[in-house]
């Protein structure tokens, strides 16, 4: 497929076969079909080759696409360096007379030749198979237009004047007739040549990127696993792990694919899957999910699903479809195209029949026919896009921002609800201390030292952050004597002389140690408010708390202002409990939470206010978040997170500041108005001048002109855009 219009053709191809609904999304080259009971795959297939094209079934498996370069991408590559060498001095001679020397049109000839053939064949072989089925795209036009031009070049060198030595190409704004055997368009003929291959190989770089989110999402999974064989421990590859073996996980590795855990305790951080920010402790008997790691004690763990049945591989095909399903985009110059080329080609046609009708010579009414092609020949149209989105993608990353492609920016002109990610999107997305709440008489900074240099000596995440606030505020920690881990519950051990427990409130009951009633007050209220709280006790009694949460980050209250002011409706949502939730959204002026969410509801949640009418942007850094930026109109993935979601994103926030995603959709709305105006003036040019060309006042050679100054003046327009600037 070259453009957006050989979907709709495979669509309405599809479409018309007896109880078959499908839909064809250029950007990711699929068909999601639905077909009556009976009907085999082959059927649709031969379908699709009668349009033209060909097909095939996806394997079951979720696919991981190549990441070797891509053959006919290096082939566009090839055509446009090739024709820019070959183009560029043709152009030259053409438009400056002053380099013109004795024979130069020859060589021009020789130059423009393989431009046109070669450089122009994937618009030449797309425009025959449009017109095989009765269409007409821009291809036609370009394909129409240069051969056109290049033909009457090749009639004026060989059967006309231009060929004659000494000749020159004299650049004038008055048309003449009578001279139209010896005007040469080999430089209109190669020039739009070079334009166009430029924009195509533009896109077909940005559609490539589509299968990257599915290829970073299946790489999260472990690549080998210890199985448990007679007693001894073999690796073997993952893909040869089979349902019912038992497998070791040691702290800090990647739990292989999804089980139950048959020995061991450990805490799992379910953070790549789940966006939870603090972990999940699991004993003999609990499920665990592989791609998730394990960050505590040896684990061995009996397989339950492989391959294609994990939750990894299913989250694929969920980032998959909704890759699939979203609304296509039609690109602005081919929504404009499918009426303006029709037009021009039925206007060169009736201005070469009514030249001839009239009595005039077929080279005059020839000249009429091939400047109105010439004069909507899409020159600027080529520009018209790339040149905006490379200036205000450039601008962007500048300010922390990369927009994917041309297609993402129609999407944020209409938003208008924000549904955002918590944590590490509006939080900071790790585990930090909070508040330390000593009991009366106890000093906060002990507190701190004693409960920190226990935790020093585990490797939970919450144990962590205690370990290290204690390090930054009280020096150096002391080693640990005696250090046990109760496995769920805390740690202890004996410092400087004291035996210290650090863990739940059950912990410190089994020591016969309870918490004073404003401690258990306190610590219910933190609770209640979404935080975690871990209770210090030394010398037998309860000496004091301390709690341990996600963060808001500092500017992210200013930043959903910032997008309230942009009449966008914001939407916190989690996977975190309710509580948690609501703490964070007030913290940050949010009204509308969704909590308690697994990443197939968070694309249900898209879905439903998708279905109530309005036009939904996602914000968030997890893989759990993946498949709901791919469902979203429009999706926001905060560079400091995972590949998966950058990758499954229309825009990336490259600063992780959540103020960009302001930033981002002004600048892109800013950047679809430049282009939206550059296409207005690259078509109006040229329809102003088709009354011109079809009454003969227009020299071809000036329709050249006018192309050239169109251009120049979207590249002037499209500058413009380096003057945004960040609030």
């Amino acid at each position: 497929m070259t453009c957006a219009s050989c979907a709709m053709r495979i669509e309405k191809k599809l479409n018309r076969l007896d109880g078959v609904t499908a839909t064809v999304n250029y950007a990711t080259e699929k068909a999601r079909v639905s077909v009556p009971a009976g009907m085999d795959a082959q059927t649709l297939i031969a379908e699709v080759e009668k349009a033209g094209y060909t097909a095939a079934l996806p394997a079951r498996e979720p696919e991981r696409p190549e990441r070797d370069a891509d053959p006919e991408l290096s082939s566009l590559r090839t055509r446009l360096v090739g024709s820019a060498v070959l183009a560029a001095p043709v152009v030259v001679l053409a438009m400056v007379p002053a380099f013109q020397f004795t024979y130069w049109q020859w060589l021009s000839l020789t130059l423009a030749a393989p431009v046109v053939v070669w450089g122009g064949w994937p618009f030449h072989r797309a425009a025959l198979v449009n017109a095989r089925h009765g269409a007409a795209t821009m291809d036609t036009l370009v394909s129409i237009g240069t051969i056109a031009a290049f033909a009457w070049s090749l009639y004026a060198l060989f059967f006309g004047t231009a060929g004659m030595p000494g000749m020159t190409h004299p650049f004038t704004f008055v048309a003449s007739p009578s001279d139209a055997a010896g005007d040469i368009y080999l430089e209109v003929a190669s020039g739009v040549t070079v334009f166009v291959l430029a924009g195509r190989y533009a896109e077909k770089r940005a559609k490539r990127r589509a299968g990257a989110a599915l290829r970073a999402l299946l790489d999260l999974g472990a690549k080998d696993v210890a199985v448990l064989r007679e007693g001894r421990e073999e690796r073997i590859p993952v893909d040869r792990l089979a349902v019912g073996d038992l497998f070791v996980v040691r702290p800090g590795e990647k739990i292989a694919t999804d089980g139950v855990v048959a020995e061991g305790a450990s805490a799992v951080d379910l953070s790549l899957l789940t966006g939870e920010s603090a972990p999940v402790e699991v004993t003999a008997g609990d499920d665990v999910t592989g791609a998730t790691v394990n960050a505590g004690g040896r684990l061995v763990v009996r397989a339950t699903r492989v391959g294609a049945d994990t939750r990894l591989a299913q989250m694929a095909k969920l980032v998959g479809d909704a890759q699939s399903g979203k609304a296509q985009v039609q690109r602005l110059a081919d929504r404009i195209s499918a009426v303006f080329v029709p037009v021009v080609l039925v206007i060169a046609v009736a201005t070469l029949a009514v030249w001839l009708l009239s009595g005039s010579s077929p080279a005059v009414a020839f000249t009429a026919a091939v400047a109105v092609l010439i004069i909507a020949c899409p020159c600027a149209l080529g520009l018209a896009t790339p040149t905006a989105l490379l200036v205000g993608t450039g601008r962007g990353a500048q300010l922390g921002v990369l927009i994917k492609g041309p297609e993402v920016l129609e999407s944020t002109k209409t938003v208008d609800t924000i549904v955002l990610d918590k944590t590490g999107t509006v939080t900071e997305g790790r585990m930090t201390l909070t508040a330390v709440v000593p009991a009366d008489g106890v000093d906060e900074g002990l507190l701190l030292r004693l409960a920190g240099a226990v935790e020093h000596a585990s490797e939970h995440p919450v144990a962590r952050a205690v370990a290290q606030a204690a390090g930054e505020r009280t020096g150096d920690l002391p080693a640990p004597e005696s250090f046990a881990n109760e496995a769920g519950r805390g740690v202890r051990g004996v410092v400087d002389g004291h035996l210290v427990l650090v863990g739940r409130a059950s912990l410190l009951s089994e020591w016969s140690m309870e918490l004073d009633a404003d401690l258990a007050a306190r610590r219910d209220a933190e609770e209640a408010a979404g935080r975690t709280v871990v209770c210090v006790a030394w010398d037998g009694e309860a000496r004091g708390l301390l709690v341990v949460a996600d963060a808001v980050k500092p500017t992210s209250a200013e930043a959903v202002a910032g997008l309230r002011a942009l009449g966008l409706t914001p939407i916190l949502l989690t996977g975190d409990n309710a509580a948690v939730a609501r703490r964070v959204a007030d913290e940050v002026g949010i009204h509308e939470v969704i909590a308690e969410v697994l990443p197939e509801d968070k694309v249900d949640a898209v879905a439903r206010l998708q279905a109530q009418g309005r036009v939904v942007a996602m914000v968030g850094d997890g893989v759990n978040d993946a498949a709901a930026l791919a469902a979203a109109d429009l999706g926001l993935a905060m560079g400091t997170g995972t590949d998966v979601a950058i990758e499954a994103a229309d825009i990336t926030l490259v600063r992780g500041d959540l103020r960009a995603a302001v930033d981002a959709i002004r600048l892109a709305r800013r950047t679809l108005g430049t282009i939206k105006g550059n296409l207005f003036w690259a078509f109006a040019y040229n329809v102003a001048a088709l009354p011109l060309a079809a009454l003969g006042l227009l020299n071809p050679m000036i329709a050249g002109a006018a192309m050239a100054f169109s251009s120049v003046f979207v590249v002037g327009n499209s500058l413009r855009l380096r003057r945004f600037r960040a609030r």
